[in-house]
């Protein structure tokens, strides 16, 4: 079964859904390359304007990193390893747990559904990767800080009171209130949403150390997966002078 769908439409909207349902769209190593891909070409076209994520089924719209293969979570977060200026909605229905919340957060728009449940239970099980930092910038501080040092779930209807969704729909529905709203900004003159975006995740938004960890691990896997960098392995295990082409 593919870890993630992505479907194109003719209006400029991008879906693009985390499919793993038999482990609530829990994100795996694999999931998170997919999701960086998907997002990279999405990024690359010059007909999709708007993406929509969300993960497939109700039950859940990510239980987070998938501790049985764990992944580079930074490589799905938008603004980190996701680059585009492009508008990024996030459609959450059921659970969002852990590195799921982030994902939801750094999205630019969110619609929920009224099953959503928001979630980040590190501090009770003993680890974190410090890019929920951010949340304290997005919210509230004393309501980000009690998401993620209590770890109480929040529901779908707390969280548009506090500005972590702006939409709560029934459930089933949130996908196409989602699409609904991308299709409203695909409208709309793209060079404007992107340089906004773009002025509110440069220089408004604080970024905390994880994410500037995070910024640069995707700037470093760009030399690491490239062409030049396995011609220059070969070059120096055949003992032969490179041949670069810059890709």
């Amino acid at each position: 079964m593919e870890k993630i769908t992505v479907t194109d439409f003719d209006d400029g909207v991008t879906l693009i859904a985390i499919n793993r349902p038999e482990r609530r769209n829990a994100i795996c190593a694999q999931t998170a390359i997919e999701l960086q891909q998907a997002f990279a070409a999405f990024d690359r076209s010059d007909t999709r304007r708007v993406a929509v994520l969300t993960g497939t089924g109700d039950e859940a719209f990510s239980g987070g990193a998938d501790v049985k293969n764990l992944p580079e979570l930074w490589r799905c977060v938008p603004t980190v390893g996701i680059v585009t200026d492009k508008p990024i909605i996030a459609a959450v229905g059921g659970w969002c747990v852990g590195g799921a919340l982030v994902i939801a957060m750094m999205c630019d728009l969110a619609v929920a559904a009224e099953n959503a449940k928001f979630s980040y239970p590190e501090a009770r099980l003993g680890f974190t990767g410090g890019m929920i930092a951010g949340l304290a910038g997005r919210i509230p501080h004393k309501v980000a800080m009690e998401i993620m040092l209590l770890g109480r779930p929040v529901d779908a209807e707390r969280a548009r009171a506090i500005g972590l969704v702006n939409e709560v729909v029934p459930t089933g529905q949130q996908v196409e209130a989602a699409l609904a709203m991308a299709r409203e900004l695909a409208g709309m003159a793209p060079l404007v949403l992107q340089t906004i975006k773009r002025l509110v995740t440069e220089t408004v938004l604080v970024q905390g150390p994880s994410e500037q960890m995070g910024r640069a691990q995707q700037i470093l896997s760009r030399h690491r997966e490239s062409a030049d960098f396995a011609e220059g392995v070969a070059a120096f295990r055949e003992k032969r002078a490179p041949r670069y082409t810059g890709r």
